[in-house]
């Protein structure tokens, strides 16, 4: 294999990376009737590959010249070549990052599965999903990029059906797997305008067709970008698949998809808006971006709220925190369009540092999901409580991961919120008086969002871990095994030390922002000796200690608990049972997760559309006292039911039509053929 300005370690470390990832899909098929091996031998090379990964990730990283990995090819069109620039090292490390963590767990969560379903080729899958996701985001040629887009797609499609034998595991696949190519077909089309100007599918072609392509390609370039990666990363209204997908697939899979897959997505829209069109934006592109993200963010936790199925919140989270990350780089596009670079960069670096905290606070929430999930066999809170008591350590990882999403100190999840609220607060130096009116809205929004994922996450460990357990799944859950365990509590620990220290990931988010916008911040942004965020860049705008603040969290609780000794007096213990009115508490009487929704729904209820039904059964005896009662909630499916299903609706009818065609006459087949052939003949003559 020839290799053009590698280094040695990252020639090394691809090399191994690919080596390992390829040793993970093909061990687990030597030995089929030991799954405990095969797993052992899927998960334990997919670990070293994505270690492998992470050290690839960080070197690029630190490359000045971006090292290039070719292959020939006797493909016409199709150019095998690799290049690991800052921002391909960057989703490496991210990707790397998670995929170790999430790789570490599997070998603990697969074990449910050694006697339902084959582990070999469920581990050589999920080897081959990391492999692709890892040579998606390096791919240095139009065409290879969509042959492992679409490696990666179909791959992650049959993870999403392991469990194909129930039907909505089923449905949820199909639906995905159309999804997903309709995706690709908008991305195909914009690769097609590059490649219409230059007759070549390389990346570097694609750059080079920005001087000669005109305004009106340059939009349909921008908008099948938008559409085609942003199904990808389910933004509204493209994300309909997330919450049938990433529930119905392994929760270490579903890990992988919701925290590392769609992420993709927003390597392909920075690829092609800072890359490909070279940061040269209209006004309204950087606009529609932000807009797109804010609905996204706030529609995506109202649903979520809504939702009883643990893994479905979850889902309906991802939208909400892809929103969060394409206001940052919507907002790095409007300033780059009015020549202000420095907060251009300041907003793709939020939105990057915001893409990298979601990855791991997302996929360890999956996983805490995946652990209640195998110890209780049900997805519904509703039949959850009381599990901190039998899965403490689960409790307190799940509750780092709802503390990091809901962006409160002095987790990740706060950092780049933080930086992102900066970004869209600095918009008061745009020159435009539209852009300084309807940019803080977008603040306004993502404030909104942030209370409301507050509430979510309140509901969702309160309801599954706190009170009395309401089934006997739950009174007869048990903590999970330590390789579980580990996998969870490593991207614990990563909450919390990318909250902090963001000292550490700025500058490594700065190699990537610098050289898209020209614009170098982490000598500026990191203040103090490196204790200090300044997103004021100068001004005095604001800003922020992460490490100090986390010391006075600290402080406070043990000097707090000190103060109560010291001056409260004498403490006495005594233990009595909760006073509920006389009656003894049960399961029954405490909080559902309908209830702790129940404000929210009636305030939005413009939104959710709720149509409840109530229907009482009375006593024989007396029609004054009831024997049963039984309430049914529903909400209206918007966009499914006024979006999707019209168009599904219009191509069922059209293929009715198009039945006739269909006779089952081999003379009529024929006949097709010669009048085809003759249409052709006549065209290119």
């Amino acid at each position: 294999m020839p290799f053009v300005d590698a280094s040695g370690v990252v020639t090394a470390t691809l090399l191994a990376t690919i080596v390992l990832y390829g040793l993970g899909i093909l061990l687990p098929q030597c030995c089929p009737r030991h799954p405990h091996l095969q797993n052992l031998f899927a998960h334990g090379a997919a670990t070293l590959a994505a270690m492998s990964g992470i050290v690839l990730g960080l070197s690029g990283l630190f490359i000045d010249a971006p090292p290039v990995f070719s292959l020939p090819s006797t493909l016409p069109l199709l150019t095998i070549q690799f290049r690991l620039d800052p921002l391909s090292a960057f989703f490496v490390l991210l990707i790397s990052l998670a995929g170790a963590a999430v790789s570490i767990y599997a070998v603990g969560y697969v074990r449910e599965f050694e006697s339902r379903h084959p582990i070999g080729l469920l581990g050589g899958l999920y080897n081959a999903f990391l492999l692709s996701m890892t040579l998606v985001v390096m791919a240095d040629d139009g065409f290879l990029f969509l042959i492992l887009w679409e490696i990666m797609s179909i791959v992650s499609y049959l993870l999403v059906v392991t469990e194909h034998e129930k039907a909505d595991v089923r449905y949820a696949g199909f639906f995905y797997l159309v999804m997903t190519h309709v995706g690709t077909a908008f991305i195909l089309v914009t690769y097609l305008v590059f490649f219409q100007q230059t007759g070549d599918f390389s990346f570097e072609g694609f750059r080079q067709s920005i001087a000669s392509l005109p305004e009106g390609f340059r939009t349909i370039a921008f908008l099948g970008a938008l559409i085609g990666f942003g199904t990808k990363a389910g933004i509204i209204p493209l994300h309909v698949w997330l919450p049938y997908a990433h529930p119905a697939a392994p929760s270490h899979v579903s890990a992988l998809m919701s925290g590392v897959m769609i992420k993709t997505a927003i390597y392909g829209l920075i690829r092609v808006y800072f890359d490909f069109l070279g940061g040269d934006f209209p006004w309204w592109w950087g606009f529609t971006v932000l807009a797109v993200g804010a609905v996204s963010a706030l529609l995506g936790v109202m649903y979520a709220l809504m939702e009883h199925d643990l893994k479905s919140l979850l889902a309906y989270h991802s939208v909400e925190n892809i929103g969060i990350i394409l206001l940052g780089i919507g907002a790095g596009m409007i300033f780059q369009t009015y020549g202000l670079a420095n907060l251009a960069a300041l907003g793709l670096l939020a939105g990057l540092y915001h893409t990298l905290n979601h990855a791991v606070f997302k996929s360890l929430l999956f996983m805490g999901a995946g652990a209640v999930l195998s110890t209780t066999h049900t997805r519904n809170m509703e039949e959850y409580g009381g599990l901190i008591k039998t899965m403490p350590w689960t409790a307190l990882f799940f509750l780092v991961g709802a503390v990091s999403i809901s962006g409160l100190p002095p987790t990740n999840g706060f950092v780049s919120e933080w930086l992102t609220f900066q970004s869209l607060f600095l918009s008061f130096q745009l020159p435009d008086l539209l852009m300084k009116i309807m940019v803080p809205i977008g603040a306004a929004m993502l404030a909104l969002t942030g209370a409301l994922a507050v509430a979510c996450f309140a509901k969702a460990f309160g309801i599954t871990f706190l009170a009395m357990p309401r089934s006997q799944h739950a009174r007869e859950a048990k903590e999970v095994a330590w390789p579980m365990r580990i996998g969870m509590g490593l991207l614990a620990v990563a909450c919390l030390a990318l909250g902090v220290a963001p000292m550490v990931v700025v500058p490594l988010l700065d190699r990537v922002t610098s050289g898209f916008t020209e614009a170098t911040l982490a000598g500026r942004l990191v203040t103090e000796g490196g204790f200090a965020l300044a997103p004021g860049l100068g001004i005095g705008f604001a800003s922020i200690s992460t490490p100090l603040l986390a010391i006075l969290l600290i402080v406070i609780v043990p000097l707090t608990l000190l103060g109560v000794v010291l001056f409260g007096g004498r403490l006495r213990k005594r233990l009595y049972h909760t006073w509920g009115c006389g009656i003894n508490l049960k399961p029954r009487m405490e909080y559902t997760a309908t209830g702790f929704a129940q404000p929210i729904r009636q305030v939005f209820s413009m939104i959710y559309r709720p149509t409840v039904k109530v229907e009482t059964e009375m006593l024989e005896e007396s029609r004054y006292f009831a024997k049963r009662k039984t309430f049914e909630l529903s909400l209206e499916p918007t966009f499914q039911k006024h979006l999707y299903d019209p168009v599904v609706r219009l191509f069922n009818l059209a293929a009715e039509r198009l039945r006739v065609v269909q006779a089952g006459s081999l003379h009529l087949y024929l006949s097709y053929i010669f009048i085809t052939l003759l249409v052709l003949l006549l065209w290119v003559s």
